[in-house]
């Protein structure tokens, strides 16, 4: 398969971009190799080979979701400045 000037203005259309016309033969010639290497990786034998959801056959280790850190909000709030129960304040800045 290969792609001709107008399929090459009706994807550029689609897509909204605006090709300039010293670039379309060399556009379209990159596409018609990336369309060959497409092509080629087609044709490869893959009959006898296992589907794999990872390249590296990773395992997803599962664990329980368990509360590891506590809040710190006290503490925290005792190194402000200024401070109520829950927020640091700061001067007003915007009237």
């Amino acid at each position: 398969m290969s792609i001709n000037r107008k399929e090459l203005e009706e994807i550029a259309a689609l897509a909204q971009l605006n090709i300039p016309e010293t670039q379309v033969s060399h556009i379209t010639e990159s596409l018609n190799q990336v369309m060959a290497m497409i092509e080629h990786i087609n044709d490869a034998n893959t009959l006898e080979v296992t589907p794999m959801a990872h390249p590296n056959d990773a395992w997803q280790l599962v664990r329980q979701d368990e509360v590891t850190d506590s809040s710190h909000k006290n503490e925290l709030l005792a190194l402000a400045a200024h401070a109520d129960e829950d927020h640091y304040l700061v001067p007003k800045v915007i009237e």
